[in-house]
Parts: C-alpha cells; sequence; structure tokens
C-alpha cells in the first residue's frame, strides 16, 4: 500500500465523516460526541458501553449506525432468564430427508451479525455475560466443541441503565475491561428536546441512505493501525495511564488517597487507537496530544476503581481524570 493510496483513503474517510453526520442528524438530535465517539470505536475495532437513563435514544442511535453502515444488525434483549446458547447459538438434531439419519446442526444465535446491541446487559447473570467475552476479545464463538469465526467487522455496543440497580448483575472487571470507551449519554439540552419532540411526533422518518459500505469499512480499519504516532505522544499516553495506578513511585498523592487500582495497559493501547482515529476521521494525518487528551474519559472512567476515601469524600472517577489531565497539559 503506497503512501498515496494512504492519502486517499485518509480524504475519502473525512468524507465520509462529514457525509455520516448529516445523515445520522435526520433521526438523532444532539449526541455528537457520543456519536463520535462510537465511530472513532468502530475504526479502531472496539466496542463501546453506553451509560444513561431509559428514553435517550440509545438503542436508535446503534440502530441507526449499523443503518448507515450496511452492516447485519443484531439485538440481544438481555434479562435474567437469558442463557449462553441464546447468544452464541445450540446444535439442534435434524432428519435428513435423503439419507434418513439424524445428524447435529449448529444453528447461530444473534452474536453471529457485525453489530450487536447487547441492550441492558447488566440484567442477567455473570455467566451468560461471559458468552460475549470470547466474542469481544477473540471475534470467534466456540459451542459444542466447535469454534466459529465471526465475520468482520465485529462490533459490539452495550447498554446500561445507572439508576435502576434492582435485578442488576453489575459486569466483572475482565468484562469491563473490554468495552473499549464507557460513554454517557446525557439528557439533550432544551433546543434538542424541543427539536426531538418535533420530529418524533410530526410523522414517521424516511430511512437512511448507506454511507460506507463494509469494504470501505475494513479499508479504513486497515488504515488506522498504519498510521504513525510520534513517540511523544505515545510516551503521554503511557505516562498518563501509569500515573492513575496508587502503587506506582510517580503516582500523584491524590491518587494514592482515592484509588484503589489503576488502569491497564489496554488503556495505553486503546488511548492511541483513538487518537489515531480521531486524527484520521478530521483529516489529519498524524495524532497528537489532543487527540489522547480528548479520549481520556471514555477510555478510563471503568478502568479506574476509586476506594473507600473517594466515596466518603463525594469524588468521582471523572473528577479525578479530570485533575490529572490538568497536572499533564500538552507540551
Amino acid at each position: 500500500m503506497t503512501a498515496t493510496k494512504d492519502q486517499q483513503t485518509l480524504a475519502s474517510l473525512a468524507g465520509k465523516r462529514d457525509q455520516f453526520f448529516q445523515e445520522i442528524c435526520r433521526v438523532i438530535v444532539g449526541q455528537q460526541e457520543v456519536l463520535n465517539h462510537i465511530l472513532i470505536a468502530l475504526l479502531c475495532q472496539g466496542h463501546s458501553l453506553l451509560v444513561g437513563v431509559p428514553g435517550l435514544a440509545k438503542t436508535l442511535m446503534i440502530k441507526s449506525l449499523a443503518e448507515l453502515l450496511d452492516l447485519k444488525f443484531s439485538r440481544i434483549q438481555f434479562t435474567p432468564d437469558l442463557m449462553p446458547s441464546d447468544i452464541t447459538g445450540t446444535d439442534i438434531l435434524e432428519e435428513n430427508a435423503a439419507t434418513g439419519k439424524r445428524e447435529f446442526r449448529f444453528v447461530q444465535g444473534p452474536v453471529f451479525g457485525h453489530i450487536i446491541l447487547a441492550d441492558e446487559i447488566n440484567r442477567t447473570p455473570p455467566k451468560t455475560q461471559s458468552a460475549l467475552l470470547e466474542a469481544m476479545q477473540e471475534h470467534k464463538v466456540t459451542a459444542a466443541g466447535m469454534t466459529y469465526t465471526l465475520e468482520e467487522p465485529f462490533f459490539v455496543l452495550a447498554t446500561q441503565n445507572p439508576i435502576e440497580q434492582e435485578g442488576t448483575y453489575p459486569l466483572p472487571e475482565a468484562q469491563l475491561d473490554r468495552f473499549m470507551f464507557n460513554l454517557t449519554v446525557d439528557y439533550p439540552n432544551r433546543e434538542e428536546e424541543v427539536a426531538i419532540v418535533n420530529s418524533t411526533t410530526a410523522g414517521q422518518q424516511n430511512g437512511l441512505k448507506k454511507v460506507i459500505s463494509r469494504k470501505e469499512l475494513l479499508a479504513f480499519q486497515e488504515l488506522i493501525h498504519r498510521i504513525p504516532v510520534a513517540p511523544n505522544v505515545v510516551e503521554y499516553a503511557v505516562d498518563l495511564v501509569g500515573a492513575t495506578r496508587p502503587h506506582q513511585p510517580e503516582a500523584p498523592e491524590y491518587i494514592r488517597h482515592w484509588v484503589e487500582w489503576g488502569a491497564g495497559p489496554r488503556a495505553s493501547q486503546y488511548l492511541i487507537l483513538g487518537a489515531k482515529a480521531r486524527a484520521a476521521l478530521e483529516g489529519r494525518p498524524s495524532p497528537d496530544i489532543r487527540d489522547v487528551q480528548a479520549l481520556v474519559l471514555p477510555v478510563l472512567r471503568h478502568r479506574v476503581l476509586l476506594n473507600f476515601n473517594a466515596e466518603s469524600e463525594g469524588k468521582r472517577v471523572e473528577d479525578i481524570l479530570t485533575r490529572l489531565l490538568e497536572d499533564h497539559p500538552a507540551a
């Protein structure tokens, strides 16, 4: 792949980004930052967790994304009685009409798609939640001793309700760490809510146009990995993540006081990958430290575990990460 070809792909990606937002804004009002982060995660082959109260169009956002990208969409509604086989698939016994013999045939579950909506993922027990682990990490599914490879691109978007905790099962740290981003979906402002009410009560919306084909998306994902990053940007990301670990000598005093566990190396990897995608979406050939800083909250908020001191003093992860950013300005 020549440099000229990469430059053409980069220019094409920036143009597709503009088309993407122009089209999706027909059905989604506001939430531009969340949509941008979802697009970044998709380019990085990462998964995202969307946290927000009901009625903020999280599901509509994900369905619209699949429609714009011309990808196979699957929705899994997580409930307490959901079984792992309901996600991965199961073997069924069939009789061969020609031979009369009975044989097992594997019926694929909803995880065999391109964009998977794991709706209210914390409503199902850990055993069922773990059915997604292999698929998210390895892009493979093992059932009845057989391993099946998932078709690329494969992208899991999970939603979670932060206020209704009865009958829920918190996601284990191992599964949380597999999500590239933890995105907070906030209430719209007054003007946005007026626009939402007007658009949703005035008749049906027309279908969305396809913006990015599957082949183009795979090419964009390959491009992200080839984008060069300056050594100082990588070092900044690694130092920032290292500063969240209270047992490290370079950790600030407030990290030692408020943090139980810091982020692991996967956070550094996602910060750099995300910074590459963010720069590419803006048509820039290489990311800088500001791109890393812009992704600190979604990458780290679910990877930093606070201790009792922070809870008793009313400190949030976002407060601590914001202070950490202030202590690590761009050079």
